[in-house]
């Protein structure tokens, strides 16, 4: 069971939350691994590597772009280049570094809480969803966010569905109350970016709800 989206500070300056800080609790709450995913911000491959070895746990680095299209987490890529603000030239680079990406809380900028939730209007708000070419370049669509409210986790299972796509979960940490939410569960072992990235390319993992109570403080 891997978070493939966490936010650590201050590479993502929204954060609060250090990396020692979010591998701590994932031991705790029984995980194998973690992904660091900072907005628009690739870590050093070896400092990520001295992390895993400095905690006796599996860190894998990734990145979550921010595109006209949507947020996308990325596996497999090193740094940003200017351009990536178009899902296109991401996907274009990803594939050339033989990469993996999944699109992150789906629900944003289509599905409103606040609308009416009667079969047509929902209907109406899936099919705007379901225009957003971004789902043609990805591996998969996360469903399970933990910062997502029900409806709107929801509502990105119900794309997912319609796009017949495997589906993943994580907690979208940026402080340490929001790790032990959601995780995907992947079928095969995971030791490192590159089992991460053919796992996710072949869909044989799942999203799961985490039971995990944060101790009283």
């Amino acid at each position: 069971m891997i978070d493939i989206h966490t936010h650590t500070y201050p590479t993502s300056d929204d954060s609060t939350l250090t990396p020692e800080e979010l591998i701590s609790r994932a031991k705790l709450i029984g995980l194998d691994g973690v992904c660091l995913t900072d907005h628009d911000g690739f870590w050093d491959p070896a400092d990520v590597e001295k992390l895993g070895k400095d905690n006796d746990f599996l860190v894998i680095p990734g990145c979550e772009v921010t595109t006209e299209e949507g947020h996308l987490l990325v596996y497999g890529l090193t740094e940003y280049i200017f351009g990536m603000h178009k899902s296109a030239f991401v996907k274009g680079l990803v594939d050339e570094a033989g990469g993996a990406i999944v699109v992150a809380h789906p629900y944003r900028r289509v599905y409103r809480e606040t609308a009416p939730q009667d079969e047509i209007s929902y209907s109406e708000m899936i099919e705007r969803g379901l225009r957003n070419e971004v789902f043609d370049i990805v591996d998969a669509i996360e469903i399970r966010n933990g910062r997502g409210s029900d409806k709107e986790n929801e509502f990105s299972e119900n794309l997912a569905n319609k796009l017949n796509m495997p589906k993943t979960g994580a907690s979208d940490a940026h402080k340490l109350i929001d790790i032990g939410t959601y995780a995907t569960e992947f079928y095969d072992k995971i030791t490192g970016l590159g089992d991460l990235i053919k796992s996710i390319k072949s869909g044989r993992y799942d999203a799961k709800k985490l039971n995990f109570c944060p101790p009283e403080k």
